[in-house]
Formats: structure tokens, C-alpha cells, sequence
């Protein structure tokens, strides 16, 4: 077994229906696996579901749990400014609220911020630091 992986991140949905219309704006496309209750997105090496807040309060085994957002950012790094300016437009478009527009930041990278319909927060960003694959996948390099 490999401890340190995540194989599926669950975001909690107000209006399933709305959000999964929101990030089929983004272009991203449902899994076949999806169901009523629950979308699934096929990412590299791990998956992205969306699941009603009462639902997954359910799941959890605390149905009346009042979920909400956590202190969590997801990120989107890529290879360069203008692809970031991109896909900030492309979510503000779909109908994000924008947090912060992609700027040039202290640690010498390019990141802006928005939040979907639930208030989840994504950044998108361009590290130099951390060249990207040709398919957009991150592995960090040993800094020795």
C-alpha cells in the first residue's frame, strides 16, 4: 500500500443539478459511472465527485451535520501566464466568482483564485518552478 496518495476528492453540492451544469461549462465531462446522486470526473491518476451536501452528510454517518466549505484550495498549475489567463476567464465565464485575477505573486509564479457555486476555492497558476508534463500532470522534483 502507498500512504501518501489521494485517489478521489468529494466537494459537497447545495444544487447538484446547478453545480454539475457549472463544471460542464468548464468542459469538463462526466464519467459513465455518474448517477443521479452523484457526479464523477475522470482526473490523471484519481477522480473528482460531486455529491449533495445532505447526502454526503449521510455518507459520512452524521446526517445532520451542517457541511459547508473547509479551509481546502484545489489548484490547476499550468505551463504558462497566458494559459492561467485562460482558464480564469473560462470559470468566470461558467459562472465562478472571481477571488483574486491571475497576477505576478511574491514566490516569483502567476496565480489568481475563484470560488464554483459552493464556494469551493481553485487557484490557477503558472509555477516556473515546477515544469509540467505534456499532459498537465505536476511531479515534484527532488531539490537536491
Amino acid at each position: 500500500m502507498t500512504p501518501q496518495r489521494i485517489t478521489l476528492i468529494t466537494l459537497g453540492a447545495r444544487d447538484l443539478p446547478a453545480a454539475r451544469a457549472f463544471y460542464a461549462r468548464l468542459g469538463w465531462q462526466e464519467h459513465g459511472e455518474s448517477q443521479p446522486g452523484v457526479a464523477f470526473y475522470q482526473l490523471h491518476g484519481m477522480a473528482l465527485a460531486l455529491f449533495g451536501l445532505s447526502d454526503l452528510a449521510k455518507d459520512q454517518g452524521r446526517p445532520d451535520a451542517p457541511l459547508g466549505t473547509g479551509a481546502v484550495t484545489l489548484a490547476q498549475n499550468f505551463a504558462t501566464e497566458a494559459e492561467v489567463d485562460t482558464a480564469f476567464a473560462a470559470a468566470i465565464a461558467a459562472g465562478a466568482t472571481a477571488l483574486k485575477p491571475p497576477e505576478k505573486v511574491f514566490w516569483g509564479g502567476y496565480s489568481g483564485y475563484w470560488a464554483d457555486l459552493d464556494g469551493h476555492v481553485w487557484e490557477v497558476a503558472m509555477n516556473p518552478f515546477w515544469p509540467l508534463a505534456p499532459d498537465g500532470s505536476l511531479t515534484l522534483l527532488d531539490p537536491k
